[in-house]
């Protein structure tokens, strides 16, 4: 079943929750869905105006690769040149690290969150944190 905008802005809000209860800086999260097109965003007050961008970047390399952004670093420490033709064939919207969550339902990818504004791991966190509040799975890769 495909994510709908409520599951969306539910996953939005309790990562932001997360955040708030993590003292986190602010953040912004996006919700993408199985397709890479744009559910929810939200740019927290004091988030700087690239975040938005980051945030879908890091969503999408996720949803597009099949894989957490976590595995992506991984992949592009150990593949450079792999991750960095993928990120050309993304037209550059893919960011490889932490943050980056994909959203399984029954084992099939419906979506991917991408958060940031805080270090990586804290980003990774609050993006598990609002996935698993809306009852779906988090897989980080």
């Amino acid at each position: 079943m495909p994510l709908s905008l409520d599951i969306a802005r539910a996953i939005v809000a309790a990562a932001r929750a997360k955040g708030r209860e993590l003292n986190l800086k602010p953040l912004t999260v996006v919700v993408l869905d199985a397709g890479g097109d744009l559910l929810a965003l939200e740019r927290e007050d004091g988030a700087s105006p690239l975040r938005p961008a980051i945030a879908i970047g890091k969503a999408n390399g996720a949803v597009q690769m099949g894989l957490g952004s976590r595995a992506l670093m991984a992949r592009a420490e150990q593949q450079p040149f792999f991750i960095q033709s993928m990120n050309a064939l993304a037209g550059g919207s893919l960011v490889p690290v932490p943050g980056g969550v994909l959203i399984r339902e029954e084992g099939r990818i419906v979506g991917a969150v991408g958060i940031t504004g805080d270090t990586s791991d804290n980003d990774e966190a609050a993006a598990v944190a609002g996935i698993e509040a809306a009852g779906l799975v988090a897989d980080r890769g």
